[in-house]
């Protein structure tokens, strides 16, 4: 089917046409007549679908059939997303559907000036793309009207719950008039998304067009089994010998996206970070150089990358894997989008095999392990996490025959040799030895075991009253 057909305006057909899109997506052939219908609607799709167009197509096109009523606010819809980045994306995208129709729209978000949201606001919008906590500030100043809003929009929901943004979200709904459109989009459904959508919705048509927590076909996926010191050298590697450009590194802290970028920046591969503690600027330049091909690695946070819609990027590595499962699923969905293929690579240290075990339970499918030759992870290939916390056994001494009386202590002990904190040269002689060890008794001991004489402190002798040698 074609967009012609889902009864769109010429307008809109000419913005599609323009933006390069010739036939719409699974869950835009099933969202945008949902959405036309005027009816509340609960969307499943995985990350890189066009869950965007799906309702913002139908979205304008409600708009332009229907006029605002008279002695109302201009603002009548509201799209609230849980990052600065998704919303920047957003709105710009309904500016770019919305170029041949006569509507406006604004961003509000945080990190940034609030003079000039204020500004644009004044200015009358038709459509507010948002993210909770400004969106609230700017209620509180006075400087957003909510009264007159149509259609409401939730995206993302599943990183909204994650990010403790429902208190927000409830606060947001308290103002918002009764009668509305809810649209509720969301790339998993967990049980706590249907919980939230059974307080919203309102008997709301339910589209999900692909299984539950599915990772996108057209995405190779892959694990390297590497040892955790030796991560960056494998990624280097990586970049260099198989000549990658555009690569998306997601790592699980700020401090470590920035160690990581400086690092490969020092190995000559150009590479910035995003995260939250980035001033807003600094993340919209690194984005800006990373799609124009001016950076080679871009290094980010989840939350940083969460709604980042970068057209053909060919690879995504997970320097560290994510503790929350569904995060994978979020992360490897920035790449195979709108039908190109993409590689996902996860660089797996040995305490890391557990969350890769529980990735592999949540999309029902097992990832390949292959090993980079040269970064074998030991010589006993890569360990469960208890088999590297299991001491290795004490190697047996060259000559274990044990004889009946040992020399005497030596008379000058090199001084750097200290002994233990509890051993000292003037400790009672009542005090007891450390376990396994022999009794200071004073009598001599005719046969030691070999592993007790190993184990012996430093400058301790056997066949002689048990002493420290002075």
């Amino acid at each position: 089917m074609s967009f012609a057909s889902l009864g769109l305006s010429d307008a809109l057909l000419r913005a599609v046409a323009d933006a390069g899109y010739t036939q719409p997506t699974p869950i835009q052939l099933q969202a945008i007549p949902a959405v036309l219908a005027g009816g509340d609607l609960l969307a499943g799709a995985q990350t890189g679908t066009g869950k965007t167009a799906g309702f913002v197509l139908p979205i304008l096109q409600r708009l332009s059939n229907t006029s605002r009523p008279s002695g109302r606010p201009s603002l009548r819809v509201l799209i609230v997303t849980p990052t600065r980045e998704l919303a920047a994306q957003v709105e710009e995208s309904v500016r770019t559907y919305g170029k041949y129709l006569n509507f406006k729209s604004a961003v509000v978000y945080g990190g940034v000036g609030f003079n000039p949201q204020v500004e644009a606001l004044q200015r009358g919008v038709d459509i507010l793309v948002a993210t909770p906590g400004r969106l609230l500030d700017h209620h509180r100043s006075g400087t957003v009207n909510l009264s007159g809003v149509e259609t409401l929009v939730l995206d993302e929901a599943d990183r909204m719950l994650d990010m403790g943004f429902i208190p927000d979200i409830k606060r947001i709904l308290a103002l918002l008039p009764k009668k509305r459109q809810n649209l509720l989009f969301s790339a998993t459904f967990s049980d706590e998304i249907r919980d939230l959508a059974t307080g919203l919705l309102h008997a709301p048509a339910q589209i999900q067009v692909t299984p539950r927590n599915s990772t996108v076909d057209a995405v190779k996926q892959t694990a390297h089994p590497v040892d955790s010191k030796r991560k960056t050298e494998l990624l280097v590697h990586l970049v260099k010998d198989q000549q990658w450009f555009q690569v998306l590194v997601f790592t699980r802290t700020k401090h470590g996206a920035n160690r990581l970028a400086e690092q490969l920046e020092k190995k000559g591969i150009t590479a910035l970070a995003i995260h939250g503690n980035k001033s807003q600027g600094a993340r919209t330049r690194a984005l800006a150089e990373f799609k124009s091909a001016k950076l080679q690695v871009l290094v980010a946070t989840d939350l940083a990358a969460r709604g980042l819609d970068i057209e053909q990027l060919p690879h995504v590595v997970n320097f560290d894997l994510p503790n929350v499962p569904e995060d994978y699923v979020h992360r490897i969905g920035r790449t195979g989008r709108a039908g190109a293929s993409g590689e996902a690579i996860s660089l797996v240290s040995p305490d890391e095999m557990g969350y890769l075990r529980d990735i592999e339970r949540l999309i029902r499918r097992s990832i390949p392990r292959t090993v980079v030759a040269g970064f074998e992870a030991g010589s006993r290939g890569v360990a469960e996490p208890a088999d590297r916390d299991r001491p290795s056994p004490r190697p047996p001494r060259a000559n274990p025959a044990p004889r009946a009386r040992a020399t005497s202590a030596r008379p000058h002990a090199p001084a750097e040799r200290s002994a233990p904190a509890k051993t000292r040269a003037h400790a009672p002689a009542e005090r007891p030895a450390p376990a396994k060890r022999p009794a200071p008794t004073g009598r001599r001991v005719a046969a030691v075991d070999p592993l007790v004489r190993s184990n012996l402190p430093p400058g301790w002798t056997i066949g002689q009253p048990l002493r420290r040698a002075r």
